[in-house]
C-alpha cells in the first residue's frame, strides 16, 4: 500500500513540476536565450532578428518536450518537424555546427534547472525529477542529432548553389543546349548529364502551395520553404550522382538521372516520399514529373511535359508522374467536352446509375477487360461466381446496346469509364477552409499519386 501510494506520489509531483514549467514558458525560453548568447560567442554576436528566432524555435522546443512528457510517450519527427528550417536558417547565417549544437546542450541544461528548481526538497520531488531525466536526454539526442542532420544536408546544398554552375547548367539545358567544355560540361558530369551519352532521365517541376506553416519571419516566407525542399529532392539521385536541383524563381527544377537498375516508378516512388516527408513539416509542394527522356537534348520537351502535367495535381498538393499512367489514362485525362459528347448516352446514363450504387457494373467491365474477355478470370478477379459475372455482363449489354466480347464496344465502354473518372465533380467548400474540395476523380488518383491518397479537382497552381 505504501508503494502504490508512493508512486501516486511522485505522479503528482511530476505533473506539478510540468504544469509549472508549461506555465512559466516564455521567461524559460528568455532565460535560455539568455544563457546562448552568454557562453556561445557565435550567437552573442547575432543581431535582434537571429536572437528573436533562436526564442522562437526554444518555444517550439520546449513546447513540444513538454508535450512528450506530459503525455509519457516517445518523442517523434513529427513533433520537432519545424528543426530542418531552423537549422537551414543557423547554416545560412553561418553559425557554426559545434555552436548550434552546443545551443541545444544549452537550452537542455536551463530546463533541466527549472526541473530540479520546481522539484524542491522534498522526497516525492526529488524522485518525481529523476523520472523526467532519462526522457529529457532521449530528447535533446533525437533532436539535436535530427538538427545536426539537416544543417549538413543544407550546408551541402548551399555550397554547390554559392557557385552559379548549377544554375547556369539548368538553363543551358532547359534551352536546348548541350555544355560541351568549361565548368558547365564539368557540372553536367558530376550530375550524370554527359552531353554525348542517351542517359534516360526526367524533369521534375515542384511549386509550394499556399503560405508554408511554422516558417520563421523573414522577407519571403517561401524561399526557405523552396530551399528546403529543392535540397531534399537534390538527394533523390539514384546512378551514384547527385540530382541536378534548383530554384528557378517561383518552381523547383530537378533533373533526376535513372540508374542502371533503378526504373522510373521506383524514382518516382522516392520522390513521392521526399513530398510526404515535406509535407510533414508544413512545406506543401504540387509536383509534375515528365516521361522518360533519352538523354540531355530531350530535356525542354520533358520540361514542358513535367509543367503541364502539374494541372492533374490536386488543391492540396501532391505528385502527377506521367510514367505511373499510360496514354489511354492520359487522353482520357486531357478530353474536352466534345469527347465526353460523343458517348452514346445510353452508356452516360448507366455508368452515372452505377457509380450512384457502387460501381458494381463499372468494376465488371474493367475485371473483364483486364482478364483478357476470360469470363471465368474476371469472375475470379471480383470473387464472384462466373454465373453472376455473365448476368452483370447481360444486364450491360441490355441498356447499353453494347457486346463486352466485341472489342469495339468493350472500347467504347472503357473510353466512357476513363472520361467519367477524369470528370471533376461539382466542388463544394471544404470543412473549415472555405476552399474547394471534391470527392470525384478516382481514375486521377490512381492515376497520379497511386496507392496513396486521393485526387481533387483540376487547380492551375500558378499563372502560367
Amino acid at each position: 500500500m505504501v508503494s502504490v501510494l508512493s508512486t501516486e506520489m511522485v505522479r503528482a509531483e511530476r505533473a506539478r513540476i510540468l504544469s509549472e514549467l508549461l506555465g512559466d514558458l516564455q521567461s524559460l525560453a528568455d532565460a535560455a536565450v539568455a544563457a546562448m548568447r552568454e557562453e556561445i560567442p557565435g550567437y552573442a554576436a547575432q543581431g535582434p532578428d537571429f536572437h528573436a528566432d533562436v526564442r522562437d524555435q526554444v518555444v517550439k522546443h520546449y513546447g513540444a518536450k513538454l508535450a512528450v512528457l506530459l503525455e509519457e510517450r516517445t518523442v517523434t519527427f513529427e513533433d520537432i518537424s519545424f528543426t530542418r528550417r531552423a537549422a537551414m536558417r543557423r547554416a545560412r547565417a553561418g553559425v557554426a555546427l559545434a555552436d548550434y549544437i552546443n545551443a541545444f546542450r544549452v537550452g537542455q541544461q536551463v530546463f533541466w534547472e527549472s526541473v530540479v528548481a520546481r522539484a524542491g526538497e522534498r522526497p516525492a520531488g526529488r524522485e518525481a525529477a529523476l523520472t523526467l531525466a532519462a526522457p529529457l536526454m532521449r530528447y535533446c539526442d533525437f533532436a539535436s542529432t535530427h538538427a545536426a542532420n539537416a544543417y549538413m544536408e543544407f550546408q551541402q546544398y548551399a555550397a554547390a548553389e554559392a557557385v552559379r554552375e548549377s544554375r547556369d547548367l539548368l538553363e543551358t539545358l532547359l534551352a536546348g543546349g548541350v555544355p560541351t567544355r568549361g565548368t558547365e560540361l564539368a557540372a553536367a558530369q558530376a550530375h550524370g548529364l554527359a552531353p554525348d551519352a542517351r542517359t534516360p532521365l526526367l524533369v521534375v517541376i515542384a511549386v509550394l502551395l499556399g503560405p508554408p506553416t511554422a516558417v520563421a519571419a523573414g522577407p519571403d516566407r517561401g524561399a526557405d520553404a523552396r530551399h528546403a525542399a529543392c535540397a531534399a529532392i537534390a538527394r533523390t539521385g539514384g546512378n551514384g550522382t547527385r540530382t541536378l536541383s534548383v530554384v528557378r524563381q517561383s518552381e523547383i527544377v530537378a533533373i533526376p538521372v535513372l540508374g542502371p537498375h533503378a526504373g522510373p516508378e521506383e524514382l518516382c516512388d522516392r520522390l513521392q516520399a521526399v513530398l510526404e516527408s515535406l509535407a510533414s513539416e508544413g512545406i506543401r509542394l504540387a509536383m509534375g514529373i515528365s516521361t522518360v527522356s533519352a538523354g540531355p537534348a530531350q530535356i525542354p520537351q520533358a520540361y514542358q511535359e513535367a509543367r503541364a502535367v502539374l494541372d492533374f495535381v490536386p488543391e492540396e498538393g501532391g505528385v502527377a508522374a506521367l510514367p505511373r499512367i499510360t496514354p489511354f489514362e492520359y487522353l482520357a485525362l486531357k478530353a474536352d467536352d466534345t469527347a465526353r459528347h460523343l458517348v452514346d448516352p445510353r452508356i452516360t446514363s448507366l455508368l452515372a446509375e452505377d457509380r450512384a450504387r457502387g460501381g458494381v457494373l463499372t468494376a465488371t467491365i474493367r475485371a473483364f477487360a483486364a482478364a483478357d474477355l476470360n469470363l471465368r478470370a474476371a469472375a475470379e478477379r471480383l470473387q464472384i461466381h462466373p454465373n453472376t459475372a455473365q448476368y452483370r455482363l447481360r444486364r450491360i449489354q441490355e441498356r447499353t446496346g453494347r457486346s463486352l466480347r466485341s472489342i469495339n464496344d468493350l472500347v467504347d465502354l472503357l473510353v466512357a469509364i476513363a472520361l467519367q473518372d477524369a470528370q471533376p465533380a461539382l466542388a463544394v467548400p471544404a470543412p473549415n477552409t472555405g476552399g474547394p474540395t471534391n470527392t470525384g476523380r478516382e481514375r486521377l488518383a490512381t492515376a497520379t499519386n497511386e496507392r496513396r491518397g486521393s485526387a481533387d479537382i483540376r487547380s492551375f497552381h500558378e499563372p502560367r
